[in-house]
């Protein structure tokens, strides 16, 4: 049994080389653009990367994805059963399937058993490795591709998303195209590297991308405070719903917010990721500046020393999706371009519980983690009481990215709730929504 950390796999050689001495870091002359074509119509080029477009002619394909708490998700067929859902992560360097029940629905043969190491606090997973699953999108296909299957579905993305997740897909995809995703209409483009160009405008900003691990890093100037600021080094991770995770231990100077409010920020592969939330003042993006950042700030011994290349933290989601984005791996660079969310402000949920998704459909909402001293806690609520009604609407009415909305939505709200206790009594809750952090 193979041990090691999650998700640090290698990436494969040939795109290794090809960054070397093919792909200019940025944009590539005129001269490297020949040469580029001229390998693409060897025989055997395109087979290099894992993933292509469908077409053999074709330079780009769009379509859409859903988007669930600040996740995207596509629909993809594997050795040609499905469909299935899977989140697109930058995250992840190995794809995973993370629905141990897919491995005997799709025959997977297994090569090797692993001990995967991940965010959380509890012991190493199981998880095997399978190879040659041919993986199809609207007009992508990839023909060959590795995948960690977990032994359990301890991430339960389904019940923290609302919908069914059977796994993630991660390096080999983003590593094949250039990938533009616009959040608003919940689109997603697909591009020939070899034959793209990059968006000209002064609305674009453009910031290099650092490929270390099978991950890409940006470095990028935050305002800790008024008179702090800092370069830090951060993982761009579309497959993290928060806006910015910064990890102290990774500097001496990285310090605590004086407010910060102590709570579980999410669940890795190893169980629960325990931290605090508190402000940072600002984030520069090239040009454009997020100020009054939600941050999380997990706890060292639950991802700092699980690290395997030197960084401070990751950008995600709940800040990504307020810019049209392109993820350009092959011409190392990010392109971003403020779209209609840039405005909104960053928020926590203001009522103080998580809320999990169950049943066939996942429109059963049960609550968990009411935190003491909070709205719910104050309102009588408790962990295991299951949401009936919303405001004397049905819960199951909403889906659990809409629910998520109402209760991040205003500080002062009033929020009528009826929930069923375990015993099977119902419990009518008055709660108002505070601003807690």
């Amino acid at each position: 049994m193979s041990i090691f950390p999650f998700p640090a796999l290698l990436a494969m050689l040939p795109t290794r080389l090809l960054n070397l001495f093919l792909l200019a870091r940025g944009r590539c002359s005129p001269g490297l653009v020949v040469l580029l074509v001229w390998l693409s119509a060897l025989p055997g080029w395109a087979q290099m990367l894992p993933f292509q477009l469908a077409e053999h002619r074709g330079r780009r394909v769009k379509s859409s994805f859903e988007f669930h708490r600040n996740l995207i998700v596509v629909a993809v067929t594997l050795n040609g059963k499905g469909p299935y859902k899977f989140l697109l992560d930058t995250g992840v360097a190995t794809s995973l399937i993370t629905d141990p029940l897919l491995g005997g629905e799709l025959n997977l043969r297994y090569k090797q058993r692993f001990r995967v190491m991940g965010a959380g606090n509890e012991a190493a997973l199981e998880a095997f490795q399978t190879d040659s699953v041919r993986v199809e999108m609207p007009g992508v296909v990839g023909a060959h591709i590795s995948f960690l299957v977990l032994s359990e579905d301890v991430l339960n993305l389904s019940g923290y998303i609302g919908t069914p997740i059977h796994g993630i897909l991660g390096y080999d995809l983003f590593r094949s195209f250039v990938v533009s995703v616009n959040p608003v209409e919940s689109s997603i483009i697909f591009a020939d590297p070899v034959h793209y160009r990059a968006p000209r405008g002064r609305r674009w900003a453009r910031l290099p991308l650092e490929l270390e691990g099978s991950k890409a890093y940006i470095t990028t100037p935050v305002s800790l405070s008024d008179s702090l600021i800092l370069p830090l080094k951060l993982i761009l991770d579309t497959g993290a719903g928060h806006a910015l995770s910064v990890e102290t231990s990774s500097d001496p100077r990285l310090l605590l917010p004086a407010l910060r409010l102590r709570t579980q920020l999410g669940r890795g592969l190893n169980g629960f990721i325990n931290g605090y939330l508190g402000r940072v003042a600002a984030l520069q993006l090239g040009r454009y500046r997020l100020t009054n950042l939600l941050t999380s700030f997990p706890d060292a011994d639950n991802v700092a020393l699980r690290t395997d290349v030197p960084r401070n933290g990751n950008i995600g989601f709940e800040l990504l999706k307020r810019f049209d984005l392109i993820i350009d791996y092959p011409h190392n660079c990010l392109l971003l371009r403020p779209n209609a969310k840039f405005p909104e402000p960053f928020e926590h949920d203001m009522c103080g519980f998580e809320v999990l998704a169950t049943g066939p459909d996942y429109r059963r909402y049960i609550i968990m983690q009411v935190q003491p001293g909070s709205p719910a806690d104050l309102a009588g609520l408790r962990s295991d009481d299951e949401i009936i009604n919303i405001n004397l609407i049905p819960s199951t009415i909403f889906t659990l990215s809409q629910m998520s909305r109402i209760f991040h939505s205003y500080d002062g709200r009033q929020i009528l709730l009826v929930v069923r206790r375990s015993g099977g009594e119902l419990y009518t809750a008055k709660m108002q929504l505070k601003r807690q952090i």
